[in-house]
């Protein structure tokens, strides 16, 4: 079978491989999956860089989230491949307590980006935030992967949302999404906007997975009792938060690593994605593809990622 191989940590264009390997042979309680197709995410650049927190062991498969076919079943199932990445080939092992069925009538494509940004988005903005209904919501980066669940899900939950994106397409794209108000960031200051739209309240929930200046600002616009929600740092920088201000403003920040879930509470998993698939039904949540690519080009595609020039998900199809 074709798989992407990574031999050395660099720039994805030059230390992904395309190889011939050895079809896996599953494990007690793995299944080997035919994949249909694997999303991808900002922190796959990164891993191939040798700049995420996880570092696999070289050599290593990319990708950690497919939508895949149980060989000897044809049962389409979703999740991660087992052990770490391995989605960016024509077949992966998973384990089979955490391949999810996939719901009726949903493409392959979006079948495998329902998994992980949307299991973090319901984690972050449920288990962790404890949004309520009504509550004011402020997404950045709405137009990505990760925002444009978050604004899904918040719709879902009765919150009004706020998203920041940058670009009129992009702004455009966060209004279809269902977001209340959008704010372009290329023209102006989301802070006092924030505060204009919820009449000085402020924020009560900030989903922030850019981290930097972003986090900076976001602290001067968070609601009495808000909670600031750190999902990533895709601006590049790691803010620190000044615990003296957090006193002042009486609010919270609060981490979101959704993967130490899958080893501390695993049940948590399987309900969660028993109420994205009822959001599915219900049409409340529809993930969001930018664009697709055969598995030959998974660089190109990792490329126009990294660039930022992407709406939603990007999604490889072997």
């Amino acid at each position: 079978m074709r798989a992407w191989r990574v031999h050395e940590l660099g720039d994805p264009s030059t230390v992904m491989k395309l190889e011939e390997v050895e079809r896996p042979t599953p494990g007690d309680g793995q299944v080997l999956v035919k994949v249909r197709a694997a999303a991808l995410n900002f922190f796959d650049g990164l891993m191939i860089q040798g700049r995420y927190q996880e570092r696999p062991p070289l050599p290593f498969t990319p990708g950690s989230e497919l939508c895949g076919e149980i060989v000897g079943t044809g049962q389409r199932v979703i999740g991660a491949p087992s052990g770490g990445p391995g989605a960016f080939a024509e077949y992966a092992l998973m384990d089979a307590a955490g391949a999810w069925p996939v719901p009726e009538r949903m493409s392959d494509e979006k079948a495998a980006s329902l998994y992980l940004t949307y299991q973090t988005g319901h984690v972050g903005l449920h288990r962790r935030a404890h949004l309520q209904p009504g509550e004011w919501l402020l997404v950045h980066a709405g137009a990505g992967g990760v925002g444009s669940a978050a604004i899904q899900l918040g719709k879902a939950a009765g919150a009004r949302v706020i998203a920041t994106a940058g670009g009129p397409h992009k702004v455009e794209v966060c209004r279809e999404l269902g977001a209340d108000h959008v704010v372009d960031y290329t023209s102006e200051d989301f802070v006092p906007v924030v505060k204009e739209v919820t009449g000085g309240h402020g924020a009560d929930v900030i989903y922030d997975p850019v981290g930097g200046d972003v986090f900076d600002r976001s602290r001067k616009c968070i609601a009495f009792e808000g909670r600031l929600v750190v999902v990533g740092f895709t601006s590049g920088r790691i803010p620190e938060a000044p615990a003296n201000h957090a006193l002042v403003k009486n609010y919270s920040v609060v981490g979101l690593h959704w993967g130490l879930y899958r080893t501390k509470e695993p049940a948590l998993i399987a309900t969660v994605h028993q109420e994205l698939v009822k959001l599915v039904e219900d049409g409340l949540v529809d993930p969001m593809i930018s664009e697709t690519f055969p598995l030959e080009q998974a660089p190109q595609a990792l490329a126009q990622l990294a660039d930022r020039g992407t709406v939603g998900k990007v999604v490889l199809v072997p």
